[in-house]
């Protein structure tokens, strides 16, 4: 996994999340079957996703605000970020109560999914051969 330059290094985080995920949702699918039948699998697989999701909105945030100035590179990823703490919120609201939730099974998924995207991207940042100076 080496990129040459920056569009290669996002487009390897990219396909190596989706990987990632895939898997996760397939082990915590499974796992989460085993634990709590059908509501298990649904919660990690909507787990999952929502992680998925979250992820590629940090690649396409960094990768326009990679484009701008330092400014605008700051204020793209903030307002990325809080984007996303919106949705975040506005989706847990949606999924209280619902009797298709598993709590402890879209939790795990969730934070497994960020974890192993946490390392995708710094894996990809350390290995890539992007100058610094110009």
């Amino acid at each position: 996994m080496r990129a040459n330059n920056l569009e290669q290094m996002f487009n390897q985080v990219a396909k190596y999340s989706l990987l990632l995920v895939a898997a996760i949702a397939l082990i915590g699918g499974v796992s989460g079957f085993l634990v709590a039948g059908t509501n298990g699998l649904v919660s990690a697989l909507i787990g999952a996703l929502i992680a998925f999701l979250f992820s590629i909105l940090t690649i396409a945030s960094v990768f326009v605000g990679s484009k701008l100035s330092i400014t605008g590179f700051y204020a793209v990823v903030l307002g990325g970020w809080l984007v996303k703490i919106v949705l975040f919120g506005i989706i847990l609201v949606v999924l209280r109560g619902q009797p298709f939730i598993e709590g402890g099974v879209l939790f795990a998924t969730v934070v497994v999914t960020i974890l192993g995207t946490l390392v995708v991207d710094s894996f990809a940042a350390l290995r890539a051969r992007i100058p610094v100076v110009e």
